[in-house]
């Protein structure tokens, strides 16, 4: 089987993480597959965000409105790929990871949004547990059955240009205290399609979950998320219209 090579972009929102930025980068630089751009938006930082990030060779995007949904908008608009793939600066990809991204693309022509799932690093086995199973796990668990499909994790996704040029005047980007991806999922339009691939793995930092502090600010971006898209997706009403685009969809797509 022949595939039509897509492009791939890569977009990482950051802020004031130069060190984490650094090792992505560097990790980026050794994939199997190279991406045919990073862009690396600058958030406002004050270190040397946007030095290594030239260092490296990628596109810097200057941000000046603090909040991950508006950064990470920002970069998608910039991005010139096929496929705009997405990570954190603490993120850490194997080498492999552009490559499974878009073969999975390319071999599957129907496909919009694919997702993967996180190994944290840094912190205790305990917390890297209770990362992956509790809340990583609680998330897919709770929210596919809520949106209709997986949804969206920031620090290790991808999505077809076309699905977030229909898309992106819809995303909350204004909300700073918002979950983005959580956000994006939400805005899936009941046609498209989103695959949770559980084996693009990315190594991502435990930090959010090592003090409840951190934890805290996290999970209380969740209930904001969901009341922007109440009652209009509720989940009765996401699953009757993803029924309707089912049947009216043709076979294959």
């Amino acid at each position: 089987m022949t595939f039509d090579l897509l492009s791939v972009s890569v977009v990482i929102p950051v802020r004031n993480d130069a060190r984490m930025l650094e090792v992505c980068l560097r990790a980026l630089g050794e994939q199997a597959r190279r991406p045919d751009e990073i862009v690396v938006v600058d958030n406002g930082s004050t270190d040397e965000t946007a030095a290594i990030a030239e260092r490296y060779g990628a596109r810097l995007v200057t941000e000046p409105v603090p909040g991950i949904p508006q950064a990470a908008s920002a970069g998608y608009d910039a991005a010139t790929g096929d496929i705009i793939a997405r990570l954190d600066a603490d993120s850490r990809p194997g080498p492999e990871w552009i490559e499974r991204i878009a073969r999975t693309f390319e071999a599957r022509a129907e496909l919009d949004f694919l997702t993967g799932d996180p190994r944290f690093y840094g912190a205790t086995p305990l917390v890297h547990w209770m990362g992956r199973h509790l809340y990583i796990g609680g998330m897919y668990a709770v929210l596919t059955p809520f949106l209709g499909h997986a949804p969206l994790f920031g620090s290790n996704m991808a999505m077809r240009s076309r699905a977030w040029r229909m898309l992106s005047e819809e995303v909350h980007r204004d909300e700073p205290h918002i979950h983005d991806d959580f956000d994006l999922a939400f805005h899936v339009r009941p046609d498209m399609t989103v695959l949770r691939d559980r084996g693009l793995v990315v190594d991502v930092s435990a930090r959010p979950f090592q003090n409840w502090s951190s934890l805290r600010r996290r999970l209380s971006w969740v209930l904001p998320t969901v009341r922007l898209h109440m009652p209009e997706e509720a989940p009765h009403r996401r699953r009757q219209a993803r029924r309707r685009a089912s049947v009216a969809s043709p076979p294959g797509r």
